[in-house]
């Protein structure tokens, strides 16, 4: 049983509501083009003030790239609560899979999240920025879960956040964190895209085998 207590009715209603305001950016970019839409716009779409949608991002930009700000705390303390016995690249398959688990019911919006990105590059610019701060959570769990990381205390329990940019995380820690980013947006990518008939998480497994397998070229 997880340590941690279902969200409350507050916090339920808090996220249906970002959730709706993201939906209907994505949805409005991709029918009108993403400079073409207003912060007004996507409010009443989504049912709410433009003052509400401020509660929720910082710019109009941030609303189209179905990002969850709590999404690295939870792959990172899934990291760390991940089973000894699993290596360091099963214990972050497996919590970015289950982090990634309500993909199959979201995907015509993440297709139109990445046409929207494919015709606006300032986004998909922005989408990475957005989540150097997810990879750097995810190395440290790592630096913390090895002992990898240059001089960074073995995991105490203790939430360990965002350590910030200058961390001394260690190479292995930001090089498997950095390349399980890339291969969350292959698979996103690819899933989103390619019209292959394949679940989600069929993808997603198949893009870290490769991984585990050292990208080993496939039979023709």
């Amino acid at each position: 049983m997880s340590d941690h207590p279902a969200p409350g009715l507050r916090e339920r209603k808090k996220t249906a509501t970002r959730a709706a305001l993201v939906e209907a950016a994505v949805r409005l970019a991709a029918e009108h083009g993403a400079e073409n839409v207003t912060v007004e716009a996507i409010s009443q779409a989504a049912g709410v003030s433009p003052r509400t949608f401020f509660n929720y991002f910082d710019s109009r930009d941030d609303a189209f790239l179905l990002a969850d700000p709590e999404a690295g705390r939870r792959v990172q303390r899934a990291v760390l609560d991940a089973p000894a016995h699993l290596s360091p690249l099963e214990a972050v398959r497996d919590a970015l899979e289950a982090e990634l688990a309500d993909m199959e019911r979201h995907h015509e919006l993440w297709r139109l999240r990445a046409r929207v990105l494919h015709r606006s590059p300032h986004l998909l610019a922005n989408s990475l920025g957005t989540h150097m701060a997810d990879e750097r959570m995810l190395a440290s769990a790592v630096a913390r879960r090895t002992g990898a990381g240059d001089g960074l205390a073995a995991d105490t329990g203790d939430e360990p956040g965002d350590p910030g940019p200058d961390a001394p995380l260690g190479l292995y820690p930001r090089l498997l964190a950095a390349t399980a980013a890339i291969a969350v947006r292959v698979a996103i990518q690819h899933w989103s895209v390619s019209g292959e008939p394949d679940a989600f998480r069929d993808v997603f497994r198949r893009v870290f085998a490769q991984l585990a397998a050292g990208l080993d070229a496939p039979a023709p």
